[in-house]
């Protein structure tokens, strides 16, 4: 599905006029785009015989930083209504790769409509990686056709420290200053964009090799060379901003990464590839210092999971407070958790004795 049903869009505009009456046009806008994604997916995949449900969603992802909320969501929103029109097998353990490949297909699809909805035109890339988990490799070199879209299934996961910078950003506008300077210097931007192409198929084709799981340290090492190359080309092309460049000179001196700006540039986020067997004291002093500097950071995961459902909803090898296990995580207990260490705390993947046992992914690589 590549375009949605303008009978149905129509069909909700009168339902959205009143979304956010009294919100500033821009806030407005997101809203109503928002709820136009909630909206056209249930209309798609609800049906009438479904009892009365009340759908409520927390996110702790940053907002407008490039980092794919607006997929992850969709993701979710899919995912949640397949299953509620039992139209999804899994996901569990013993589930064979292909089938699980099946289901995860299946959500995407679903997803980029939700997607479609809030941006109108979007790649698909992000609703893919929320997807899928792991990573892809994305290409479009000419946008009258589909971009190419390769799965890397055997991505391994790697520590990554997240920095947003706090910083407004337009991805219109750094795609738009990208498209003027490739006017005023034709060769010079070409020549640019190859050497990014160039970088990260040497990436990929490195993530991919035997070489990479037989010398872990090595292999890292130079995939951080090429982040801090590709961030220097971007750098070139006038899409990074000062605080962007003060996070890498932060990570540079602290000498625990690689970073390299992440999303359109011009503000949002930079991420950190992290050194193997890392000091635990030079990371909380960089996170000192980036928290002194007013920037929030993140320590994550590259390359793991994708959309995976939380069954039992219980709290089972529970949280870091107390012992429940077996007790429902209702909507009010969702609601009440403080702040995303609180959401963390009682619906994350990972609980104080690793990972919780009932959550359960559609692993396509089989692992």
């Amino acid at each position: 599905m590549t375009e949605l049903d303008p009978e149905l869009v129509a069909a909700m505009k009168p339902h959205l006029a009143n979304v956010s009456p009294g919100a500033p046009d821009e806030v407005r806008k997101v809203h109503q785009n928002s709820a136009s994604a909630f909206l056209y997916i249930f209309l798609s995949l609800g049906s009438q015989s479904f009892n009365g449900c009340l759908y409520t969603l927390r996110s702790t992802l940053p907002i407008g930083a490039g980092l794919g909320s607006s997929a992850s969501i969709s993701v979710c929103l899919s995912s949640a209504l397949l299953l509620q029109i039992r139209t999804l097998s899994g996901p569990h353990p013993d589930q064979p790769a292909a089938e699980a490949l099946l289901q995860v297909e299946r959500i995407n699809r679903w997803a980029f409509v939700c997607e479609m909805c809030i941006h109108g035109n979007p790649s698909g890339v992000d609703n893919t990686v929320a997807t899928q988990g792991k990573a892809v490799v994305f290409q479009r070199s000419d946008y009258s056709k589909p971009p190419v879209v390769t799965p890397l299934w055997n991505f391994p996961e790697l520590p990554l420290l997240l920095v947003d910078t706090k910083q407004p950003k337009s991805t219109k506008a750094e795609v738009a200053k990208v498209g003027d300077l490739k006017k005023a210097h034709p060769e010079v931007t070409g020549a640019i964009l190859n050497a990014i192409d160039k970088v990260t198929v040497s990436a990929a084709n490195l993530i991919t090799s035997e070489q990479f799981d037989d010398d872990e340290e090595a292999g890292q090492a130079h995939l951080g060379k090429m982040m801090t190359i590709n961030h220097g080309l971007l750098v070139a092309l006038g899409v990074s901003h000062p605080r962007l460049e003060r996070v890498r000179e932060l990570v540079d001196h602290a000498g625990i990464g690689w970073t390299k700006l992440t999303g359109a540039g011009g503000g949002g986020c930079a991420i950190t590839l992290l050194k193997p067997n890392l000091s635990k004291e030079r990371l909380r002093k960089l996170e000192q210092d980036l928290d002194d500097e007013g920037y929030e950071k993140f320590e994550t995961t590259l390359g793991g999971d994708g959309v995976g459902v939380l069954w039992p909803a219980v709290l089972k090898n529970g949280t870091d407070e107390d012992d429940e296990g077996g007790v429902e995580i209702d909507q009010e207990k969702f609601l009440n958790a403080v702040g995303n260490d609180g959401v963390e705390r009682l619906v994350g993947v990972h609980g104080k004795d690793g990972e919780r046992e009932s959550w359960k992914f559609w692993r396509v690589d089989g692992n």
